[in-house]
């Protein structure tokens, strides 16, 4: 990272003017930030469908509620799995080598269908690196890191290799990408508001809630947006 300051852990919270339905009141945990792009998941948007009913072997390990997240509008078909181990904080803010483009195809790092179209062959050949790719000595098989004690679960790697060490798992089909700058475009637009994300914001069991919880613990004035009505024409 040279030119872009990478937002990678954090959270990108929608501000009350943001008019995208797909981000209406959505937090979005970025998974990667640099020159190239951005990707993220939004962690408040739980589905009707069940976890067990599209990776069954997975579905003891999925925090409650037990379903899928819609990540985000891009590539709905595939699924991505991040999950918290806990004291895996050693390398906060330093994503761990290849964690970076390889999360863009959200097939290779989820087990489940083709990369995005804008996907670059850089991006391919690090996206197969999953449960062979290991930091320190410290990051299980089939978790990679991308920040703090949060990272990437290789949902083709066997659930037993972290069922012992997993402290929460998130399911997400799709996936939300920016192109180079555009993710900044919208930032000087005032559509985002960037705070630092808590492993616990994963695997929030009251998901619709999440918007406002995470704007009540911030120390300044995004605490009072917290209490911006769901619809302002009648407040």
């Amino acid at each position: 990272m040279t030119e872009v300051s990478s937002l990678t852990g954090r959270l990108l919270v929608a501000t009350p003017a943001l008019a995208d339905p797909n981000f209406d009141r959505a937090v979005v945990l970025l998974l990667d930030h640099d020159e190239e792009g951005s990707l993220g998941v939004v962690l408040n948007r739980p589905t009707p469908v069940g976890v067990a009913d599209i990776l069954a072997p997975w579905a003891e390990l999925a925090g409650e509620p037990g379903v899928v997240f819609q990540g985000g509008p891009v590539s709905l078909d595939s699924a991505l799995g991040v999950a918290v181990v806990p004291g895996g904080q050693s390398g906060e803010g330093a994503p761990s080598p290849g964690t970076g483009s390889g999360t863009r195809t959200g097939g290779a790092v989820g087990g489940a269908a083709g990369a995005s179209p804008g996907s670059t062959s850089r991006e391919d050949s690090q996206a197969t690196d999953t449960a062979d790719d290991t930091g320190p000595g410290d990051e299980p098989l089939g978790w990679r890191r991308v920040h703090g004690a949060i990272g990437l679960v290789d949902l083709e790697a066997p659930p037993e290799l972290l069922a012992a060490v997993l402290g929460s798992l998130r399911i997400f089909a799709g996936y939300a990408g920016w192109g180079p700058g555009q993710l900044e475009e919208e930032l000087v637009e005032g559509a985002w508001y960037v705070v630092e994300s808590e492993p616990g914001d994963v695997s929030s069991p009251d998901p619709e809630q999440l918007w406002r919880a995470v704007l009540r613990r911030q120390r300044n004035e995004l605490a009072m947006v917290a209490t911006y009505p769901d619809d302002p024409s009648l407040n």
